[in-house]
């Protein structure tokens, strides 16, 4: 019987560990007009491939919005974010202030993408404008550290900033939200404000309140939300998850009629 060590060496040496480095997929870039093939993502090599709609909430660059063409029918937004886009291939998924939306183009350092009815109701999207900031986060690669907590991209609902004040180095937001979203918010969990991942540290009757550190805000557009901002939201999965189950429970035990639930998120 062969030996474990033998084994190992018959099957070569093991693969590098470890997150890749972003600059090894720049090979995958798709120049306007042309398609990213399955073949070209395959020859990218081991252990870079994308999780295609998995994010972390943390904030790889802030990118500036070149143009937003449309209307309540669709958009095309333009966004110049030139280290993303030397990682990012038409077709890739990408976070744009918490939304997930994919490149349609890929030119030099800016990147396009198209916004459907869908995502511009449920999300802060409409209020971009030239020269607006915004934070970017390509989706995260297969041997990546996982720094935040699961984010989807899936907007849930738009939150409106109630106040931005110091606190000692850092500072603290107070974000009302929908009774449909505050929820799900518990504290000391995990929520997604702007595509950041953030602690709940604080909750009253309308919204919750995250304190954010010096490396936040200075890598992020948080720091510039003022009172009356709006902001995409998306609450822990795990909790619409949870939810879910123990109603569908508790309708099985007849402890829940249907309409008790009526107007609630999924």
């Amino acid at each position: 019987m062969s030996t474990s060590r033998e084994l190992s060496a018959a099957a070569g040496p093991p693969p590098p560990t470890g997150p890749a480095p972003r600059s090894w997929s720049s090979s995958r870039r798709v120049a306007p007009g042309s398609s990213a093939t399955g073949s070209a993502r395959a020859s990218a090599g081991p252990g870079i491939a994308s999780l295609r709609r998995v994010f972390t909430g943390i904030v790889r660059e802030r990118g500036r919005v070149v143009s937003f063409e449309g209307g309540p029918d669709g958009a095309l937004v333009r966004v110049e974010a030139p280290a993303t886009a030397a990682a990012t291939s038409v077709g890739d998924s990408v976070a744009i202030d918490g939304c997930c939306l994919t490149a349609v183009e890929v030119s030099g350092s800016q990147l396009v993408f198209q916004a459907v009815p869908e995502t511009l109701r449920r999300t802060s999207l409409p209020g971009l404008g030239p020269g607006t900031e915004v934070n970017v986060e390509p989706a995260l690669r297969a041997g990546e550290p996982l720094g935040g907590h699961f984010v989807q991209g899936h907007v849930d609902g738009v939150g409106r900033i109630r106040s931005a004040e110091p606190e000692g180095d850092g500072r603290r937001l107070h974000v009302d939200l929908p009774p449909e979203l505050l929820r799900y918010c518990v504290e000391q969990g995990s929520i997604a404000i702007g595509g950041v991942s953030l602690t709940v540290a604080e909750l009253d009757e309308k919204g919750v309140a995250v304190a954010l550190v010096p490396h936040t805000l200075a890598e992020t557009t948080l720091a510039a939300l003022a009172p009356g901002d709006k902001v995409n939201v998306e609450v822990d999965v795990l909790a619409k998850y949870v939810d879910r189950l123990l109603d569908g429970l508790a309708r099985r035990q007849g402890l829940r009629s249907p309409d008790m639930t009526a107007g609630r998120g999924a």
